[in-house]
């Protein structure tokens, strides 16, 4: 049986995982197989594997909080309790992490220089292993203080700049795509919808399949990893359901170093599990 991790051993690996954290916001490189080499000595007889393991927990833990994960490590959900409040501990003993998540959030988005767009493409997570399938609530009492914090993930969407860079990535993969297949014309063709008509539509781009016949396409796109949730709105929803024959979401993840996308086609809550955040409430009306 194996054996639970003591409140030194976890605090080691956490310290360690938000170093590498806050690295990657900085834009420095690292080695993970190293700093997980580095921490062994100072844990009890524990592996590699459990060391990674262990960072993967993290991962959850930070996407259950809204803050960002590094991408490198998947998010894995049956975590410890103790886990989840060291993690809240860092955070409060070391402002300074969040204080970089929220400039790292809040920094304009270019569109990057890419030459091959089509090599972006990777395939969609399982359903299995997209968050937030994978993210249990908090496991512990003690976190409904931590469940109060400012959900950065969420606030992400809120940088135009960036949804506005996503949208112009997904557009010339598009027409890239159409002149790779010899469709040109179709190509010239690939409309930013969310820019000629507005954002009340439904979707931002309209392109094409191999036929001609219509793609419409919903952007969502983060700087952080393919397990970040992201918002969807009602209409946005309502619009991938009227027309799940030909609709896709392009998920852009990983912006802020090499961007990547995959497609969930179709009705997005048939593709991802969905959760309310938010409800519409009018006061009691009087007689």
């Amino acid at each position: 049986m194996a054996r639970d991790w003591t409140e030194q051993e976890v605090a080691v690996v956490v310290a360690d995982y938000f170093g590498m954290l806050m690295a990657e916001l900085r834009g420095e490189s690292y080695n993970k197989s190293e700093h997980r080499r580095a921490v062994l000595p100072r844990l009890d007889g524990r592996t590699n594997g459990s060391v990674e393991r262990k960072h993967q927990n993290i991962s959850a833990v930070l996407i259950g909080l809204g803050v960002p994960y590094i991408p490198g490590y998947k998010p894995l959900s049956n975590y410890q309790a103790l886990l989840g409040d060291e993690v809240q501990r860092y955070l409060e003993v070391h402002p300074e992490v969040l204080d970089s998540v929220r400039a790292d959030i809040e920094q304009e988005a270019r569109l990057p220089s890419v030459a091959d767009y089509l090599s972006a493409l990777v395939d969609a997570p399982r359903v299995d292993e997209f968050a937030p399938g994978v993210i249990l609530d908090p496991p512990a009492a003690s976190w409904a203080a931590a469940r109060k914090q400012t959900d950065y993930l969420g606030q992400e969407r809120m940088n135009r700049s960036l949804g506005l860079a996503g949208e112009k990535f997904v557009l010339e993969f598009e027409r890239q795509r159409l002149s790779r297949v010899g469709d040109g014309a179709l190509a010239d063709r690939v409309e930013h919808v969310s820019q000629s008509q507005g954002d009340g539509v439904g979707f931002d781009v309209r392109s094409f399949d191999r036929s001609g016949a219509d793609l419409f396409i919903e952007v969502k796109t983060t700087r952080y990893g393919r397990h970040t949730p992201f918002y969807i709105s009602s209409n946005e929803l309502a619009f991938s359901q009227e027309r799940r024959d030909c609709y896709g979401l392009y998920r852009v993840f990983e912006f802020r170093t090499k961007p990547k996308l995959f497609v969930l086609p179709g009705a997005v809550d048939e593709q991802c599990q969905l959760r309310p955040q938010i409800y519409r409430a009018w006061p009691p009306q009087t007689v």
